[in-house]
């Protein structure tokens, strides 16, 4: 059994060895498209549509030679590493998509970072392609060029220029390179791939952002995670570049964003009861290029619609800490890790308590630092309210 990719131009674009496999076999399977360049095949014809299991079940029992079309590279976001998989295949590749659009750039790709969106969210793009010089993305009809410029200038990324490549190969192919602007005013075929392009670098922000720098309520400022403890309960976290995170009472949001920035590949959620404090969140997403789930509510009301997470970061205590305490250890995943930040030992007396009741691993930081001022000629220090960081573990199956 044969895979073979093949373009937007169809039978033209195969070598004659492949050509003859087609012609050969009794029967050709694809999306109607591929199936489409082959009019007078005179075997049987199989339409790729839908779900794949069935598919597989008809080729787990196939004994008649088959040949099985795929776009571009089978391996690259395709059908191919799915069903060979399951069943014995041969797989012969075409230039993919992004092959072909990067050539029509004339620009190397081996640097480019790949996403895509095809049948996928937008949610969290900023900050999987935030500082790259090259992107790839592949499209489909609701993440179009158009939708994606859009997003882009709702994160300020006007860095980027855009290179839409449509129908490659194809009778009406068509490769532009615009501005987001010149994006947004304009219609595109629904085959398309787009490649961004870095024309200036954007704003960085290191780890440990400044705590001036986040929108805040006023008069109340200093309702944020400081800057030193907000590094010291990222790192408490054990993030890595995959995890799903939650943040409960996320106020403006500092701890979600920069977890957004660790975990770039994985997603954040976040919860705020103020709704003030709520629309600085979202300022402040917009600012640091970071794209999270931040909704209105109190905790351990609506968790029940985030999915399950690798870490949790709770930044105090409104009440009720039996119960979400409870609540988030029974979602944290195994070998989870839940971190919260306390000022009280009342509430560091009855959280390390309830978590230990939850058959966690707990651990305390308390965390006194000062920071410098000048005072004359001088330097004095001022002391920062102490904290006490606890982190728990929860145990994975084999250990608990």
């Amino acid at each position: 059994m044969k895979m073979i990719g093949i373009g937007d131009n169809g039978a033209a674009g195969l070598l004659p060895q492949y050509i003859e496999w087609v012609e050969q076999s009794e029967v050709l399977v694809g999306g109607e498209r591929q199936l489409d360049f082959f009019p007078s095949y005179t075997g049987q014809k199989i339409v790729i549509k839908g779900g794949l299991s069935r598919l597989v079940e008809q080729l787990q029992a196939e004994q008649r030679k088959t040949v099985i079309l795929a776009s571009g590279d089978p391996l690259f976001y395709g059908i191919g590493s799915y069903l060979s998989k399951k069943i014995p295949l041969e797989i012969y590749p075409y230039a993919s998509s992004l092959q072909l659009a990067f050539s029509r750039l004339k620009e190397s790709w081996q640097d480019a970072y790949i996403v895509s969106l095809h049948g996928r969210t937008i949610k969290g793009l900023a900050q999987k392609i935030d500082g790259r010089q090259k992107v790839a993305i592949l499209t489909d009809e609701d993440n179009s060029p158009i939708a994606i410029a859009n997003y882009l200038k709702h994160f300020g990324m006007t860095e980027y220029e855009m290179f839409i490549a449509e129908n490659l190969e194809g009778e009406h192919e068509q490769c532009r390179l615009m501005t987001l602007d010149e994006v947004t005013e304009s219609s595109f075929s629904p085959l398309n791939i787009v490649i961004l392009r870095q024309t200036t670098r954007g704003p960085v922000y290191p780890l440990g952002i400044e705590d001036e720098e986040f929108s805040q309520r006023k008069p109340d400022k200093g309702l944020i995670t400081k800057k030193e403890i907000r590094v010291l309960s990222l790192q408490a976290m054990n993030l890595e570049p995959t995890s799903i995170v939650w943040d409960i009472g996320t106020c403006t949001g500092s701890m979600a964003i920069e977890a957004g920035k660790l975990a770039k590949e994985g997603a954040v959620f976040a919860i705020e009861k103020n709704e003030g404090d709520l629309a600085n969140c979202h300022e402040n997403q917009q600012k640091f290029r970071v794209d999270i789930t931040a909704i209105h509510g109190k905790a351990p009301d609506r968790l029940e619609e985030f999915p399950d997470p690798n870490s949790i970061f709770i930044g105090g205590s409104g009440g009720e800490m039996q119960q979400l305490l409870t609540t988030c250890i029974e979602r944290l995943q195994p070998n989870g890790r839940l971190v919260m930040n306390l000022a009280t030992i009342e509430n560091l007396y009855e959280a390390v308590n309830c978590l230990k009741e939850l058959q966690c691993d707990v651990s305390i930081l308390q965390a006194q630092l000062s920071r410098s001022k000048p005072i004359l000629h001088m330097t004095r220090f001022v002391p920062l309210n102490p904290i006490y960081i606890i982190t728990a573990s929860k145990k994975g199956i084999e250990n608990a």
